[in-house]
Parts: structure tokens; C-alpha cells; sequence
């Protein structure tokens, strides 16, 4: 420990757990008592450390800072079955009541029963775009409060402060807020207008970001840290945890979580703490997906939205360019094509499904709220490449779609070659742009978690191999004390992986009351090493 704290904190050598009395201090306090820097002592224990800051990290940070929710008084709700079971408790916070008897009957566009529950109780009939007030009542409890850290790459807000500013989000602006702070009267109180009633990526960031300092959870982020492994800790002889034969060692139930953090001078500085608990909550953006096709490598291909925007800065393309070749039919997708016409450069835009499909984002939006998407979808329909006579004609020129194609290869001369039903054509192009989803990065995990989805052979993917969590709990099914949220688990959308937090906050404090304390074992005993709590 610094100097200056040393007569604030103490240290105990033995195998007596220290219990820190926390007053103004927070943990994150404790752990960063000179320039925000990470210990790297393992024998530095907290008790929840959560890996990524986007809205995923932000929201568990709120719930574990004893910001606790209660049915409203006077509450009503469009579910009267609901409202009916949580009148039975109305001085019962939601962490403490039983979430599986609550989520029963309930749908929703999360197959998570946890997120479906909350989103309703957060937003309800919000499904029909409309801005009822909450159900829920929040308080501030700070002896519930469990102590935590929330690791980032970046500042609070994660990977939207990467996204592209001038766009608006998919999602009605309302679905983007976190609880306890209205998206709308920030934005109110910015002086600025939401179009549409949906905000761009860079509001959003920014509101993340602000909301953290408003409601006191700053010192509990550590931004600029790249975490580089985590395993189980192992214990030493007569300590609790199996033998692994294999090796002779036996794993105990902590985590190591390990990592660099970068400093303003551009230094890596090491850190390392144990955890008692780890969630993931990194999201998906971090490895964009490829194709695995022959010539994916090549200068000309992109596999980012913000790979184009630099070829556009630096005029590699242009309206007198060959065409751009986007690949993917998702959102991301969609707004290269919309990029590409607004600058009059050629598209040739190829993806693997039928116009028509139900699965395709494009016929499950809105067309009122979402009238830029709706125009790809138009174009996406109205100009196949079989139904234009010479390429780029028709209501859209420059643009021309290849429903039901996929690559075969990318060729140095900037010839892509596709297939579809009537075979194989070759078209020249000036750059690719492959926008087909991304996968979370993972790999400070054995094998890049692979072993924590739903099918183990597979990598990670929030669509195909979600992580196999407990639908209440959150927790892994293969590693207690490992939870995941977000889109790990297959919520994509922010109005759905605060149920992930709520699952995990709910968790975490059933435990903590039923046992006394998070680092409480059956030995009553912490190793030799200090346990940070409250």
C-alpha cells in the first residue's frame, strides 16, 4: 500500500480474513490509492470484478452500489398478474424476491425470463413504442452495497464511444437509458433535440458516461485496463476444492484475474487481483467476423464500418470508382449502403438469405420508426442484379443486390467472385466491405470460454453459441462463480441485458444474506491473503 494509507488500512499476515470498515471510501478506493493504478498482489480479494464497462458493466455496477428497486407505490402495470404478485411483497425489493414466480407467463423478445421481467417492469408495453412510467421505485441502500471493480478498455461506455456519431441507434431512445436516470431530460438538458426519438451513438455514449458520475459509481471504474487472463486461483493444502488429478493440483474457488493497464504515458503497467466472483460483460464487438474465403486478407477488404470511413477520408473511393462490395445484411451493413449512396459510389451488395426471409433485421423494424432502414430494405428488394438490365439502373442507380450469394474469393486484382443459385459470377471491385457480425474476444479464457457455451466445440457467438448460463442467476453452468450478461447471452439489445444485472445483483445478494458475507467459507477462514468488503 502507498504510504499515505498506511495508517488507514492494515494487513493481516495470518489466516484471519481483515474486514475493511468502509465509510467515504469505496473499495475502488482502497485498490487505487496513487494515480488510479491496479495492485498486482493476488492477495488483494474483491469480492465482484466485472470485465467490460459498456451499459452491460455500467448497469451490475448500479445494482452493487446499493441502488436497490421496489414496486412504486401506487404502481400500476398492462399485466395485472404481475402486479398482483408483486403486491403480495411491496416492501420486498426485487433482488430479494424470487424471479422465476415473478417471470412466469411473461413474453418477450429476450429468451431470457429475467431480462423479459425487467424490461417490463423498466419499460412497460414498450414493445408498442410506448413511454409508460416504470413500475418500479428506486432507493438508494448503501448496506447492500457489494464491493466490485468494473474494468474497461476504454471510458465508461464501452464500444460506443467507437461507433459512428452521425447515425442514429436502432433502438427508441427509451430503450437506451439505464434506470434512475431519463435519457430524454438528459438529452433536454444538453439543449438538444432527438429526432425521430432515437439518439445518435455518440449521445449515447456520452450519457453512459455521464451517468456513472451522476450516480457515484466513478470510482469504481478503472478504464484503460486490458485483462489478459483469468483462471481459478489454486489452493494450497487443506484448503477447500477437488484435486485435479491430472496434475496434482487443486483449484480452489477464487479467480485470477490478471491484465495490464495503460498509464497517460503510454506505459503497460501490470496488475493482478483475486476475485471472488468474475462476470463477463465484454459484449461482441471486439473481432469482427470473417468469411474464411481465399484472398480475406487482401488491402482492399474491410471487416469494420470505420475501415470504410477511412478508405472515404483518404479518397480511395468515390462516384467515379468501381463499385464498393458490401457483404452482410444487418444493420451495420445497411448504413455502409446508406454511406456508400449518400456519396454516389457504386454498391454491389451480397448476402446469403432471401429478401423475404422473416429472420432479415429489415422485417422485424418498424417502418415508420426506421424509415432509413426501410429504404435498403426497398433497394435490397427492388434492385436484384437478375432483375436489372445492365447493373446500376432502375429507382436506386448505383446500386444493385445479390440476394442469396455468397463469396467464394477475394483475387488481387480486385475481382470478387460469388455464387449463387444460377452459379458463379466475377465482379470488379474497388474495395469489400464484409459486415457480417463480430464475436466477444474471450481469449483471457481457457480456450476462449469455449467451454462455457451451449456447445462447447463451437467459438463463443451471441446468436448461435450463446455462454450456458442459469436463466435466473446468470451464473455459468460449468464454472460457479463465473456469470455472463449482455450479448454473451444472447441479449444484443440494452433494454434486455440490464435483466442480466438484475439476475446477477439478485444472485449476489441472496448469497451474501443467506451466508453472511461473500468471502465467508466453511472454515471461516480466507487464505493468506486479505479480503476486501463492506
Amino acid at each position: 500500500m502507498d504510504e499515505d494509507h498506511s495508517s488507514r488500512y492494515s494487513w493481516k499476515a495470518d489466516k484471519t480474513p481483515v474486514t475493511f470498515a468502509v465509510q467515504r471510501n469505496t473499495l475502488a478506493d482502497m485498490l487505487l490509492v496513487k494515480d488510479r493504478i491496479l495492485p498486482n498482489d493476488l492477495c488483494v480479494t474483491v469480492p465482484v470484478v466485472i470485465i467490460g464497462n459498456g451499459p452491460s458493466g455500467i448497469c451490475l455496477s448500479y445494482l452493487l452500489s446499493g441502488y436497490t428497486p421496489y414496486l412504486a407505490p401506487g404502481a400500476t402495470h398492462p399485466n395485472p398478474l404481475l402486479l398482483r404478485k408483486l403486491e403480495e411483497r411491496p416492501d420486498v425489493s426485487l433482488l430479494e424476491q424470487d424471479l422465476e414466480y415473478l417471470s412466469e407467463g411473461l413474453e418477450g423478445r429476450s429468451s431470457n425470463p429475467a431480462a423479459v421481467l425487467f424490461d417490463t417492469l423498466l419499460l412497460p408495453d414498450g414493445d408498442f413504442g410506448q413511454d409508460c412510467a416504470s413500475s418500479l421505485q428506486w432507493r438508494r441502500e448503501r448496506e447492500r452495497s457489494v464491493p466490485h471493480l468494473v474494468l474497461g478498455k476504454g471510458p465508461p461506455g464501452g464500444a460506443w464511444h467507437a461507433m459512428e456519431g452521425s447515425m442514429r441507434t436502432v433502438s427508441l431512445a427509451n430503450w437506451m437509458e439505464l434506470p434512475g436516470l431519463k435519457l430524454k431530460d438528459w438529452v433536454r438538458d444538453k439543449r438538444r433535440n432527438l429526432r425521430n426519438d432515437r439518439a445518435t451513438p455518440a449521445e449515447i455514449a456520452s450519457y453512459y458516461q455521464h451517468f456513472v458520475s451522476e450516480t457515484g459509481l466513478q470510482s469504481n471504474f478503472v478504464s484503460h485496463t486490458v485483462v489478459t487472463s483469468v483462471r481459478r486461483a489454486l489452493c494450497s493444502e487443506g484448503e477447500r476444492g477437488s484435486v485435479d488429478q491430472e496434475h496434482g493440483e487443486r483449484p480452489g474457488t477464487a479467480w485470477e484475474v490478471r491484465g495490464y493497464q495503460k498509464s497517460s504515458e503510454g506505459l503497460e503497467l501490470p496488475f493482478a487481483v483475486s476475485a471472488e466472483n468474475v462476470v463477463l460483460a465484454t459484449g461482441t464487438h471486439d473481432k469482427p467476423a470473417r468469411l474464411g474465403v481465399e484472398g480475406e486478407d487482401l488491402p482492399f477488404i474491410c471487416h469494420s464500418f470505420w475501415e470504410f470511413e477511412a478508405a472515404i477520408a483518404r479518397g480511395q473511393v468515390d462516384q467515379h470508382s468501381d463499385p464498393v462490395l458490401i457483404v452482410g445484411a444487418g444493420l451495420t451493413a445497411a448504413d455502409g449502403v446508406l454511406t456508400a449512396h449518400h456519396l454516389n459510389t457504386p454498391v454491389c451488395h451480397a448476402f446469403r438469405r432471401a429478401v423475404t426471409d422473416p429472420a432479415l433485421i429489415f422485417n422485424q423494424l418498424p417502418k415508420v420508426l426506421y424509415p432509413e432502414y426501410h429504404k435498403v430494405h426497398q433497394m435490397m428488394q427492388q434492385q436484384q442484379q437478375q432483375e436489372v438490365d445492365g447493373g446500376f439502373t432502375g429507382s436506386y442507380p448505383g446500386y444493385v443486390s445479390y440476394p442469396k450469394h455468397r463469396v467464394v474469393a477475394f483475387k488481387p486484382d480486385h475481382k470478387c467472385v460469388l455464387e449463387g443459385a444460377g452459379g458463379r459470377l466475377v465482379l470488379k471491385i474497388s474495395m469489400a466491405l464484409v459486415l457480417i457480425g463480430a464475436h466477444p474476444n474471450l481469449s483471457f479464457l481457457q480456450d476462449s470460454g469455449r467451454y462455457l457455451g451451449i456447445d462447447p466445440q463451437q467459438p463463443i457467438s451471441c446468436r448461435g453459441n450463446p455462454v450456458d448460463v442459469h436463466p435466473f442467476t446468470y451464473e455459468s453452468v460449468q464454472e460457479p462463480g463465473l456469470f455472463a450478461m449482455g450479448p454473451l447471452v444472447g441479449d444484443n439489445f440494452v433494454r434486455f441485458l440490464k435483466g442480466g444485472a438484475l439476475g446477477i445483483a439478485s444472485t449476489l445478494s441472496k448469497r451474501r444474506s443467506k451466508e453472511g458475507g461473500l468471502s465467508e467459507d466453511s472454515s471461516g477462514q480466507a487464505g493468506s491473503c486479505s479480503s476486501l468488503d463492506t
